[in-house]
């Protein structure tokens, strides 16, 4: 029997808070998963820093991806049958669907700016490189590593599987929602994913929804919209990310510098050097990183020293709304008090916009983005969302964002009140 078609002696399960149960059945999906690639998502956060802000949130991508392949799995069985789907296209969305997040990095967004990486490259890396995964997928055949590629990189011809994993309403949005919402305690995340999957119809070129399951797809963008701005640009959980971006460029700084670090950066070398090979980036997951701040706690140098134990602690800088008001004059002003106290404000005066995050909402229509959603009426012809749904009209397309300066305000609030430094940073920052 062929690799690609043999199925387990009994089907696996996993017990999950969301799905209540992952089903497993075929041998290759079994394999992949007991990877070295596929286990060290275990030890990626799937919201990086949001548990310093919601306590719960300690799920990890193995979780998540997981997740989503279990829905794409129901997807499948649901489209069985049906016009435009092809049966032979099952196993290959099934393994883009489990692979998709493979390449992400420890606390993705923060490490990739930094260092000038894509998670999508290394996800493609790891799937056609010299890895166990893709030992594995060649067993099925020695273009299969590709093709799998191809599917989550956006490129395979078959634009219905890749809508499957990456569309506007796709599985990979539909399982983050959900189990965000689980992990963090919030209310507003939950939407009726069975509802959804029961009217979800193949075509040729993506999936659709039939208009009786217009409200269900309401209340997903609903869900979707209140995510965003209540958990995933939560300012507290940016003031981490702040924290955690400035401890990395302050290693590639002190790096530069050739300073003597009592813990070496080992692990980060080869990313400082931008030369970073699948197994460097492999070996690097969070509790490595966090292993590292702990050790720069006690460093000589007293920028990376106190941004560790910020991180470690849960020092967080606090916050104030800044709507770009500013002029060169105030910012050398501000910048010039911030000196004077002896705080270098490239590492403690930080601007943070909710508009460089790698999040969206639904935005119809605007070039760049996702396909929209299509819903499927009863004569088969079929209309964008939200010229159908008022409540999706409403907020469709509605660019938002969020500015703000972050900064150790207990430093300042500890100065005397008629240090001058400290009446020019009051004045902008506007705390008493």
């Amino acid at each position: 029997m062929r690799y690609q078609d043999q199925q387990l002696a009994e089907e696996k399960v996993f017990k999950d808070p969301v799905h209540r149960y992952i089903h497993v059945r075929d041998q290759i999906i079994w394999d992949l998963i007991g990877t070295r690639e596929f286990q060290r998502l275990r030890r990626i956060k799937q919201l990086g820093t949001t548990f310093l802000t919601f306590h719960g949130a300690e799920h990890s991508r193995f979780n998540h991806s997981l997740g989503v392949y279990e829905i794409v799995r129901r997807i499948t069985e649901n489209f069985k049958g049906r016009e435009y789907w092809h049966e032979d296209k099952r196993l290959l969305v099934l393994v883009a669907s489990l692979l998709h997040d493979l390449g992400h990095g420890p606390y993705s967004h923060s490490f990739e700016k930094v260092f000038g990486l894509d998670h999508e490259e290394f996800t493609r890396q790891i799937i056609v490189g010299d890895t166990e995964v893709n030992q594995i997928l060649r067993k099925v055949g020695r273009g299969f590593p590709e093709e799998v590629a191809s599917v989550i990189e956006k490129t395979h011809p078959d634009k219905l599987i890749i809508s499957m994993i990456s569309s506007q309403i796709d599985a990979d949005r539909m399982d983050y929602l959900l189990r965000d919402a689980y992990f963090t305690g919030v209310s507003y995340g939950h939407f009726d994913l069975e509802r959804i999957l029961r009217v979800m119809r193949p075509t040729k070129d993506q999936v659709v929804v039939k208009t009786s399951g217009m409200h269900a797809v309401e209340d997903y963008i609903m869900s979707r919209y209140q995510m965003y701005w209540q958990v995933y640009f939560h300012p507290v959980s940016r003031s981490a990310e702040v924290i955690l971006t400035k401890i990395f460029k302050r290693v590639k700084v002190l790096c530069a510098a050739n300073y003597s670090f009592k813990q070496a950066p080992t692990h980060f070398l080869s990313f400082l050097e931008g030369d970073v090979t699948v197994d460097d980036y492999i070996n690097l997951d969070e509790t490595i990183v966090m292993y590292y701040f702990q050790m720069w706690r006690d460093e000589e140098d007293p920028i990376l020293s106190d941004l560790c134990d910020r991180f470690t602690n849960r020092k967080l800088f606090k916050f104030v709304d800044f709507h770009h008001a500013f002029d060169a004059k105030d910012w050398m002003e501000l910048y010039a008090a911030f000196k004077a106290i002896g705080l270098d404000p490239d590492y403690y005066l930080i601007e943070d916009s909710t508009s460089d995050l790698p999040y969206d909402f639904y935005r119809p229509g605007e070039e760049g983005v996702k396909l929209p959603i299509y819903l499927l009426k009863p004569t088969n012809d079929q209309i964008e969302l939200s010229r159908y749904s008022d409540i999706v009209e409403a907020i469709s397309g509605k660019k938002r964002s969020d500015h703000k300066l972050y900064y150790p305000r207990e430093i300042i609030e500890r100065l005397p009140d008629d240090n001058k430094a400290k009446q020019t940073i009051q004045k902008y920052l506007k705390f008493n």
